[in-house]
């Protein structure tokens, strides 16, 4: 199927590794150029350059940390005019109810929600005047169903997931769409991370963590980044502008929901 996005532009946000990584590659493989950002600079170029050679897109790239207002400035002045916003950012560490404090909250606010609506501020105008845009953000299936570990991701991306609600429904006269993807558990360091808390919790080997885990998904596995990336690409295409404000499960059918 052809996705209709020859010549579009792109930011996705942390794709040096994981599910950014697999937005951006599909995006490339449609032609789609990209501004790609991440913390580090060396992983970040080497995608960068690999993508390029690949798909013969142009690749910009903004190594910074979008949390604080300096990095959020930075790459909203690299993104000016881009077609295609991709919010998306590391969840918070896991914990119990009574391990978090304000100082806590406010990290995860500023990363798992507040980041990506200063992107959208910042990005949306432009898709408005030119009558065409979409915006994608990265968030978790806990927002559907809470992870109780995950505590303070729970609240964040659920916060983010109200604002998208409201938003979408206003920009949408003017062809422009915002829709989040929710994933499960994906082969990612995300994914590697709460296992190595599992391993070590539980006096367990990680490959046997990571078992453990996938049993718990009706699919048996992980995700991977590249079916993720093809979603997203989708969700971004010309097919897909009568979906607005939709909240999309990537996981396995491990959110036991009828809804």
């Amino acid at each position: 199927m052809d996705l209709g996005l020859q010549g579009k532009r792109a930011l996705v946000c942390a794709s040096s590794k994981g599910l950014g990584l697999g937005c951006a590659e599909a995006l490339a493989a449609e032609g789609v150029d990209l501004v790609m950002n991440a913390r580090g600079h060396d992983a970040l170029k080497a995608q960068a350059d690999r993508l390029r050679a690949e798909h013969g897109v142009e690749v910009q790239t903004v190594a910074c940390d979008v949390t604080t207002p300096e990095g959020q400035a930075q790459v909203i002045e690299a993104a000016q005019g881009v077609d295609i916003l991709v919010t998306n950012a590391g969840g918070p560490p896991p914990g119990l109810w009574s391990d978090w404090d304000r100082d806590d909250f406010i990290k995860a606010l500023d990363a798992n929600m507040l980041t990506p609506i200063a992107f959208m501020k910042g990005l949306l105008p432009s898709m408005m005047d030119k009558g065409w845009g979409r915006v994608v953000n990265i968030t978790s299936q806990s927002v559907r169903a809470p992870i109780a570990v995950l505590g303070l991701s729970n609240a964040a991306r659920t916060g983010l997931t109200g604002y998208v609600a409201g938003t979408a429904r206003q920009v949408a006269p003017y062809g422009v769409t915002i829709n989040n993807l929710l994933p499960g558990i994906h082969a990612t360091d995300r994914a590697d991370s709460l296992d190595a808390g599992v391993s070590a919790q539980k006096g367990i080997s990680l490959d046997e963590a990571r078992a453990e885990r996938a049993a718990t998904i009706p699919a048996r596995r992980y995700g991977t980044r590249q079916e993720f990336g093809a979603t997203c690409a989708f969700l971004c295409s010309q097919h897909a502008g009568f979906i607005v404000g939709q909240n999309i499960l990537l996981d396995g059918g491990a959110t036991n929901l009828t809804m």
